[in-house]
């Protein structure tokens, strides 16, 4: 299990598996190729462990890069063990995956009855960020105003930079730092400016951004309601689609919930992974910065799903997917899962 990344590439497939797998694994699937060990499907948490584990040595070794990792994996009683946990207190720039974190202090307010997700917040053209991302700055008439739940809605799936704006007119910098540092995130802060209603998006570790979904799937931070609509959010086909849920499925993609946040040459990406059943089964919190391989000009501008950081990111998400088919676990806390309808207008 301590397997090091540039070890296992350097091993090569069989050796790396026969080494992360030990005595459990048994002769034949020490002879596996690569491909044929990833065709395996887990039939034990601990399996899916050191699945995971040999897969991120092998596809962050391709990659390259810096990274900062946390995935565990739920035990049959719903106890959380490590798969990776590499260099996972370091403190990283979260860029939108903190957005997240923005979403969990607008909802703890909800929550409260300091505000309503029905209540309106007024989109002026200059609180407009005219950057590629998000719709806000598509939409060419202002003033105009939506709720803090639309707002939210496209915080997390299209990530909209506006929308981090819009959350500050009802949750203020310093205010959100305090709600996230009294739910014991004191790495997980946004940085203000001098509008106290705006704020960069700032920092956190892999181990925070880890937990604070562990603790949102076992209902410790945010009211049952809140928490569901979170997850909804979160695991609508709208979000994020270019890593952890590349090479999966639609049906597939409505059980992980994801968020991704990029900028400079940070590439990163959180969220959870849920069995047919609602269940939260893999946690993961993946942060990935520094020179990746490659040519290093192209990757300076690439966002997209040809990135080496996102090739290895959508290669774990199919391993981490395949490994909740055949386990599970008494989790506190079960989430209905979306039902894909497609329509055509009418």
């Amino acid at each position: 299990m301590n397997i090091n990344r540039r070890f296992a590439l350097g091993l090569g497939s069989v050796a790396a598996a026969s080494a992360v797998l030990g005595s459990t694994a048994g002769t034949a699937q020490a002879q596996t190729t690569e491909a044929e060990w990833d065709a395996l499907i887990p039939t034990t948490a601990e399996l899916a462990r050191r699945k995971i584990a040999l897969k991120y040595a092998w596809e962050t070794a391709r990659a390259r890069g810096t990274w900062s990792s946390y995935i565990g994996v739920a035990d049959p009683d719903g106890t959380v063990k490590p798969a990776v946990e590499a260099e996972a207190d370091r403190v990283v720039e979260a860029y939108s995956v903190n957005k997240i974190a923005v979403a969990v202090a607008v909802l703890d307010k909800v929550d409260r009855g300091l505000i309503r997700l029905d209540q309106r917040v007024e989109v002026t053209s200059d609180i407009v960020i005219r950057d590629t991302d998000g719709i806000f700055h598509l939409d060419g008439g202002y003033p105009s105003s939506v709720t803090v739940g639309h707002a939210l809605a496209n915080l997390l799936t299209v990530s909209d930079n506006t929308a981090v704006r819009l959350c500050g007119l009802v949750v203020p910098a310093l205010e959100l730092n305090e709600i996230l540092r009294a739910k014991g995130f004191v790495h997980t802060q946004v940085v203000p400016v001098a509008n106290p209603n705006r704020f960069y998006l700032g920092t956190t570790t892999a181990r925070e951004t880890f937990t604070m979904l562990r603790k949102l799937a076992a209902g410790e931070l945010l009211s049952a309601g809140s928490t569901q609509h979170l997850f909804t959010v979160l695991r609508s086909l709208t979000s994020f689609t270019d890593g952890i849920r590349l090479n999966l499925t639609s049906a597939e993609r409505l059980n992980v919930a994801t968020k991704a946040g990029w900028e400079a040459d940070g590439r990163n990406e959180a969220g959870i992974v849920f069995d047919v059943n609602g269940k939260p089964i893999i946690t993961y919190a993946l942060f990935a910065s520094g020179q990746y391989s490659g040519d290093q000009a192209v990757n300076a501008d690439n966002y997209g799903a040809t990135h080496p950081a996102l090739r290895a990111r959508a290669a774990l998400g199919r391993s981490l997917y395949d490994s909740v088919l055949r386990i599970t676990a008494n989790t506190p806390r079960t989430y209905r899962t979306p039902q894909y309808r497609p329509g055509n207008g009418g």
